[in-house]
C-alpha cells in the first residue's frame, strides 16, 4: 500500500482507519547515529525544543472515502532529522486541523510562538498526533484536535459543533486531516478569549488568534497548506 492518495486535492474522508504499529519505525532504525547527531545541533540552536514523542506513517491510501494507514511513535528527534530527508525516506506525516469557524463565518487561525519550530506561522491551532491520541491502537482525530486547542489556545471544542465528515488535503510536506468546528461567538470575541489565555501562560506556545475573514484575507506567515483550506471554506464546500 504504501502511500496512495490524490495529491494536492481536498478530498472528502467519512472514515479514519490508521492504526499505530508496535514495532520502530523503519526510518528511525535505519538512521539511529544521524538522528542523535541532528538534535545535537538542533537542541544547540534551540534549547527549548524537547524530545517527546509523536507519529510517524509508514503507510496512507484513500480507497472510497476512507483514510488508511499505519503508523509508528517516534521521537520528535527522529521526526526533526525526517524533516530533511523527507524524500524517498518512506515516512510521511499527517496531522489534523480543528478548522475554527465563528459565529460570523470568520475562520481564527493562531501565529506560532518565537521559541517554536514553526515560530511565525499561521494556521489553525494543532499538532503532531501523539500515541495518547490512539484508542486500541486506532487514532481518534477529534481528541487530537480538541486536545491541541486546548493545549494551544485555552479554547474547549468538546461541545461545539462539528462538520458531517473530515476532510484532507495531501501535499509533499504532509497530510492535513481537517474538520469545521463551529462556535457561536464572534471572532472577535474568540480571539479576546484565545489572547486572555495566551497572557496567563508562562509559555505559551502560540503568540496569539489570526481572524481570517474572507478568501483573500491571507495573513503574513500562512503556512502553504492553508490558502486551499480556507479557499474550501469560503466557497461553501463540504
Amino acid at each position: 500500500m504504501s502511500f496512495d492518495l490524490p495529491r494536492n486535492v481536498i478530498l472528502p474522508v467519512d472514515a479514519i482507519d490508521v492504526r499505530l504499529d508496535p514495532g520502530p519505525h523503519p526510518f528511525a532504525r535505519d538512521n539511529a547515529e544521524a538522528i542523535a547527531e541532528n538534535w545535537q545541533q538542533e537542541t544547540a540552536a534551540n534549547p527549548a525544543l524537547f524530545d517527546g514523542t509523536v507519529v510517524l506513517l509508514s503507510q496512507l491510501a484513500y480507497r472510497n472515502s476512507r483514510l488508511i494507514g499505519r503508523c509508528h511513535a517516534v521521537n520528535y528527534s527522529t521526526f526533526m532529522l525526517w524533516r530533511k530527508r523527507r524524500e524517498n525516506s518512506g515516512a510521511e506525516h499527517a496531522y489534523a486541523h480543528a478548522m475554527l469557524v465563528a459565529g460570523d463565518n470568520a475562520l481564527v487561525a493562531i501565529r506560532m510562538g518565537s521559541h517554536t519550530v514553526g515560530a511565525g506561522s499561521v494556521y489553525f491551532a494543532a499538532g503532531s498526533f501523539e500515541p495518547i491520541d490512539f484508542r486500541d491502537g486506532l487514532v481518534d482525530v477529534d481528541f487530537n484536535m480538541i486536545r491541541e486547542v486546548r493545549e494551544e489556545t485555552g479554547l474547549d471544542l468538546s461541545a461545539a459543533r462539528r462538520g458531517v465528515r473530515w476532510h484532507a488535503l495531501s501535499i509533499p510536506s504532509g497530510t492535513v486531516i481537517f474538520r469545521r468546528y463551529h462556535v457561536d461567538a464572534p471572532a472577535d470575541e474568540i480571539a479576546r478569549r484565545i489572547s486572555s489565555f495566551v497572557t496567563s501562560e508562562t509559555d505559551p506556545e502560540i503568540e496569539g488568534p489570526v481572524i481570517i475573514r474572507h478568501a483573500a484575507d491571507l495573513p503574513e506567515g500562512l503556512s502553504p497548506h492553508m490558502k486551499p483550506l480556507v479557499e474550501w471554506h469560503f466557497a461553501g464546500e463540504g
